[in-house]
């Protein structure tokens, strides 16, 4: 199997992942992803304080919910980031400055595996092998790709679904029990 396009991808947006966060550092890296975390967190019990006040602006609800979570949202990770960009830049300029970026690079590393490992998996899901170009099936990264977006899929709830169908064996049997029934059960309204 040749190297292909796909390949120099893999290598490409792992390679980026992990220079950028040497670069940043790994405890920027972390603090970052706690920032967004801790973000969602306040906005998603802090939005209906202020969705009252969005309701009578916007005149929709749903816009409301939305407009109240984005505000709070965004002024958490202002302040989040404001005070993560301090406390990495002590990190970085302290003697534990060299294994940062060091642990940065490493993370980077796995960031962007599995930023590849999800995509490859929704790829499947959404093309699939058959329709898929020969330079993304012949590559030599696919199959390693394809087994850990398959172990990725069985951590989600209800993991071990097919990736190319939306229902489990079970809730198919259920849903063409329900159409018998259906089919079987006489139509009390008519017959009256």
């Amino acid at each position: 199997m040749p190297v292909t396009l796909f390949d120099l991808i893999v290598v490409g947006v792992i390679l980026f992942s992990a220079v950028l966060a040497m670069i940043r550092g790994f405890s920027r890296e972390v603090l970052a992803i706690l920032a967004w975390g801790l973000s969602a967190v306040i906005a998603y019990f802090g939005y209906p304080f202020l969705q009252s006040a969005f309701e009578g602006f916007l005149g929709d609800a749903r816009l409301a919910i939305g407009g109240a979570f984005a505000v709070i949202f965004l002024v958490a990770l202002v302040i989040f980031s404001f005070l993560t960009t301090r406390l990495a830049d002590f990190v970085i300029d302290s003697r534990a400055g060299v294994l940062d970026r060091s642990l940065g690079f490493v993370f980077g590393l796995f960031r962007g595996l599995l930023i590849l490992v999800v995509a490859v998996a929704f790829w499947n899901w959404l093309v699939g092998d058959a329709q898929s170009p020969d330079w993304i099936t012949n590559a030599k990264s696919k199959p390693v790709l394809d087994s850990l977006a398959a172990k990725l899929e069985t951590l989600r709830p209800g993991g071990n679904l097919e990736a190319s169908s939306l229902y489990t064996e079970q809730e198919r049997i259920l849903a063409m029990a329900d159409k018998k029934v259906v089919a079987i059960v006489p139509d009390t309204d008519r017959a009256s």
